[in-house]
């Protein structure tokens, strides 16, 4: 199996002109492309916008990439807070409940009829 890049970028001769473009690779058959720039007059132009472009580009993804990991962390630390809060009421639950369990319900006094 050959090693690929996931990003890189490619130069297109359209007629007079030459386009660069940033392209992922989805699959091991499909190339996406993620940005274009068209109407460069030479090969090294198009050349020279797709290095740039692709590390400006891959510097954004890896900042990206750190905000939304970051946002996980707090929304998987909130998460596990609620579990925890909910996990001590359900035990403050079940105590209250076997305490009550010793209740006699024979030994209540509801009183007469003609007091409710």
């Amino acid at each position: 199996m050959t090693q690929t890049k996931k990003y890189d970028f490619r130069v297109v001769q359209d007629k007079e002109t030459w386009t660069g473009q940033i392209t992922r690779r989805q699959s091991a058959r499909k190339i996406v492309v993620s940005k274009t720039q068209k109407g460069f007059a030479t090969e090294a132009e198009a050349t020279a916008w797709g290095e740039t472009e692709l590390k400006s580009f891959l510097e954004n993804l890896v900042k990206r990439n750190e905000r939304k990991a970051k946002a996980r962390e707090e929304r998987n630390k909130a998460a596990d807070e609620k579990e925890l809060a909910a996990d001590a009421w359900r035990s403050a639950r079940d105590e209250r409940s076997e305490s009550n369990s010793d209740f006699d319900e024979d030994n209540l006094d509801y009183g007469s009829d003609a007091e409710r």
